[in-house]
């Protein structure tokens, strides 16, 4: 354990450093997320300051969290060395501090809005509901006041609304009963919802597509948004008549699926499949860290990224080799691709707008996870500064992942040996809507890591006339149409490989240059090479699939003992490198600059409230280009990134 103070700033625009009596607090890890007890302590100091303010009347938390102490001083406390063959730096004191996003305390820049908040959620559809105008545009489609529900999704990008505002839009669908799939009744409008003052400010129609000799024709005159007007001329501008919503039940629940149909029964022709371990798990955890197969870890919860892996090191023959001091989700993004208004305010990125970590599911055994489970809780900031606790957040287990080494000698009497994959699985799950989606880190004993995303549950849906077809989406059950989208998934690496000084080499595979076949160089003409360039400055590349090309990070102070080159990882990102399908200059491509690169390249740059971290900025919510604080904007800095402390960032997709 290592000596530490409580010293609680909060921040919402501007830093607030209420006068809080430094309370020593024991931890095991310096970068130990925050404990309810901690969050409510921190709250309350802030709750305490605003006090003193006459001129504030209300004070709502977004978020709270822990101000990461120096990377050299949580290295330094933990015996891990910064560099190639040095020894640890002498222990310093760590201070263990929490930043805290307050809505209403002091304004952000009228361009900045902190995340939605899953009350703010649960208030829209509340305000959805009791609108009278929905109502009476609800009843006009069969559908009673309380069987109306909403997702609330952020605004995503309309300039018609004031920035300083705090809008929703919420995507409206009828509830037939209690536990009704609502994504089977999407309903045909879409309310604008102000956050703060809970009112529904504006009411959408999309158009529709309609067949003509000519092709589908739009029913609007344009994809462009209409002025503000009120519901009827709304309606007009979108040139189609009203949509009632489809009734069948389309159901996931068993049982309601069984009422659904007479004739349904699940499966009942597999037999069971026991995991067991007997002698027990072979990790071992000591609070938030973990031992694993000569790897060591630290294992966090934030609200925003969900899992945060740090200080990860592993123990070759007795020498601990660091290899990443922070891996997380740092950014994600989901564009729609239907351009008619206003589905093409569909681009929510739901880590920075909502945090994954927020929308985390509590984990039961025997469906979330199998086999022998370790778990670890997760607390975050509600609304009123109290914690919201998810008691099982985390999934911690070990599972067989085949066969790891085989070869056989084919000779007669030969032998043959087959070794067993094991790995370390570090899981999430997340529920953002109508969307679910599993987080897997994987650990293997041959020291290699994998990031898996699994997305499952539902899609995003809008109603659909009899017959009706649009060249953005397709029909997925009757009077149900799904627009086509796509997911990015920005990962941050903090790597460490056998110290801070680390550098990124780009790998292209390309045939033999200025060596035609028959040429004395290349007779066959079957002759390729690895081409190898360090990169130097900070940089975004492209992925590119005719070249092979890949990526290593390397320490340039340390050689492999058989090749002579230097020790690295090896990024394999062919399965999961996407292209962007929107255009360069589209909504999306201005808010998340990362998507147009496969690989981001910068320095780290520590501050007083930590590192780089969020490729699209602090703030995204209602953001209509990069902020100045993202990752594009970074790396126009130029500076050099060779041999450096460096930050990696990997964009996949699908």
């Amino acid at each position: 354990m290592f000596p530490t103070t409580v010293n609680v700033p909060s921040t919402t625009t501007a830093t607030v450093r209420p006068s809080v009596k430094e309370t020593p607090v024991a931890f095991k890890h310096p970068l130990d997320p925050l404990t309810p007890d901690e969050i409510t302590a921190a709250s309350l100091a802030i709750r305490h300051y605003v006090a003193e303010k006459p001129d504030v009347r209300a004070i709502k938390f977004i978020t709270l969290y822990l101000l990461p102490p120096p990377k050299k001083a949580v290295l330094a406390n933990l015996g891990i060395p910064t560099s190639a063959g040095a020894k640890p730096e002498a222990a310093a004191l760590i201070v263990r501090r929490a930043e805290s996003d307050v809505d209403t305390f002091e304004k952000l820049p009228e361009a900045q809005h902190a995340q939605i908040s899953p009350e703010e959620l649960v208030a829209t559809e509340e305000v959805v509901r009791k609108d009278p105008v929905v109502q009476k545009l609800a009843a006009a489609v069969g559908v009673a006041p309380h069987q109306i529900c909403c997702d609330g999704w952020t605004i995503g990008y309309d300039e018609r609304f004031p920035q300083q505002r705090r809008v929703q839009q919420a995507l409206v669908y009828a509830r037939f009963s209690e536990h009704d799939n609502i994504y089977a009744h999407p309903l045909d409008f879409i309310p604008v919802v102000d956050t703060n003052t809970k009112q529904v400010i504006h009411i959408d129609f999309p158009p529709t597509y309609k067949k003509t000799p000519n092709g589908l024709t739009l029913s609007a005159s344009s994809t462009a948004p209409p002025a503000l007007s009120d519901a009827e001329k709304a309606l007009a501008y979108s040139g189609r008549q009203r949509i009632h919503p489809p009734l069948a039940g389309q159901n996931f629940l068993p049982d309601l699926m069984a009422e659904d149909n007479k004739n349904f029964k699940l499966r009942d022709d597999i037999k069971p499949l026991h995991i067991l371990q007997p002698d027990g798990v072979s990790f071992k955890m000591d609070g938030h860290e973990l031992e694993w197969q000569n790897w060591k870890m630290h294992i966090s919860f934030t609200q925003r990224e969900g899992i945060v892996l740090s200080t990860i090191t592993y123990n070759d023959h007795g020498e601990i080799r660091p290899i990443i001091y922070r891996l997380s989700l740092a950014e994600m993004v989901v564009p729609y691709g239907a351009p008619e208004h206003p589905h093409h305010r569909k681009l929510v990125f739901d880590s920075g707008e909502y945090g994954m970590g927020m929308m985390a599911n509590e984990l039961s055994l025997g469906c979330d996870c199998l086999g022998q489970i370790h778990y670890l809780p997760g607390a975050y900031v509600s609304n009123n500064g109290t914690p919201a606790v998810i008691k099982n957040v985390i999934c911690i287990h070990e599972e067989d992942s085949g066969v790891l080494w085989k070869h056989t000698d084919y000779r007669p009497g030969g032998r043959s040996q087959t070794v067993r994959r094991r790995r370390l699985v570090v899981s999430m799950v997340c529920t953002l809507a109508n969307y679910e989606y599993i987080w897997n880190y994987y650990f293997y004993q041959d020291g290699s890591i994998e990031f898996e995303i699994r997305l499952t549950g539902i899609l995003s849906v809008y109603v659909a006339k009899k017959d009706e077809t649009s060249p953005h989406g397709t029909v997925v059950a009757p009077g149900i149409n799904a627009q086509y989208h796509q997911h990015f998934f920005s990962f941050r690496i903090d790597p460490m490989i056998d110290g801070l000084s680390n550098s990124v080499i780009e790998s292209d595979t390309v045939p033999l240059p200025d060596a035609a076949t028959g040429s004395p160089a290349n007779f066959a003409g079957n002759a390729f090479i690895s081409k190898e360039t360090v990169l130097t400055t900070e940089v975004g590349r492209q992925f590119d699939w005719t070249k092979e090309r890949r990526w290593k990070i390397v320490n340039s102070a340390r050689k492999h003992h058989v090749s002579g080159k230097n020790v690295g990882y090896s990024i394999g990102m062919k399965g999961g490198a996407t292209p962007m399908m929107a255009r360069p200059d589209s909504w999306v491509a201005k808010r998340a600059a990362f998507v147009t690169n496969a690989l981001w390249v910068c320095r780290d740059v520590e501050g007083p409230k930590g590192s780089r971290i969020w490729p699209s900025g602090k703030y995204v919510p209602q953001t209509r280009v990069e902020p100045e604080d993202s990752l594009g904007k970074w790396v126009e800095g130029k500076q050099n990134i060779e041999d450096e402390d460096i930050l990696i960032f990997l964009t996949v997709g699908m």
